[in-house]
């Protein structure tokens, strides 16, 4: 009996620190249960007494646990376009390109980070920085990375129908959902995204609403 009655206390009090992670994830003060003197009262009229290993030492009651997100680099505008003109030349995309992207994606604050978790000038999602071996919070990287993955995907809809829409619709809904619907998908989100970026490409190409846009267009210029 005494050990169940010794059970339901230790139970409760780990209850406690549960909620007292849960309710502040980041710095934690676990409760000192094992040498609070109600419960080693409670404990000993039961004729339960604590071992030795088990009585909490200053050295372990405080627990903290570091916050994981890393803060993202702030740049400045002419900074960020030298960026974007470095990683165009580097993986041979057009500059015009990658900046219409960016514009739509973070509006070139680098310290962007959208709800769903993308980050930076190009709004990475963390499994796509890593499959390019980038750390997506340090913006030479970020748009290294994200250029990269436009050239994988001018690569992919270069011979297909329309690619230019189809390379902006796959940075944005992936490239699953393009090949699904074999061209933009029926998603308002990524249908608004596609003419705000080819919206973008017009302004950065200076070719006046009259000149259509296409892959083969920006590629030459």
């Amino acid at each position: 009996m005494k050990f169940l009655a010794a059970a339901l206390i230790f139970g409760c009090s780990a209850l406690a620190c549960k909620f007292a992670v849960q309710s502040n994830p980041f710095t934690i003060d676990v409760p000192r249960f094992v040498e609070a003197p109600d419960i080693r009262r409670a404990l000993s009229r039961i004729g339960f007494e604590l071992p030795s290993f088990l009585i909490a030492t200053p050295a372990t009651v405080a627990v903290t646990v570091e916050e994981t997100q890393k803060p993202v680099v702030k740049l400045g505008r002419e900074e960020t376009l030298r960026l974007i003109r470095a990683s165009a030349e580097k993986h041979l995309v057009p500059a015009s390109f990658v900046k219409s992207i960016v514009a739509a994606e973070s509006n070139f604050d680098s310290t962007a980070i959208s709800p769903a978790g993308a980050i930076g000038l190009m709004q990475l999602m963390p499994e796509t920085a890593e499959e390019y071996g980038a750390d997506p919070h340090i913006p030479a990287q970020n748009v290294d990375a994200g250029t990269r993955y436009l050239k994988v995907l001018m690569h992919r809809y270069r011979k297909q129908r329309d690619p230019l829409r189809r390379v902006i619709a796959a940075y944005n809904a992936g490239p699953g959902n393009v090949d699904r619907y074999r061209g933009v998908p029926p998603f308002r989100e990524t249908r608004t995204y596609v003419k705000r970026v080819m919206g973008y490409l017009q302004q950065f190409e200076g070719s006046g609403k009259r000149t259509p846009i296409t892959l083969a267009t920006i590629t030459k210029s």
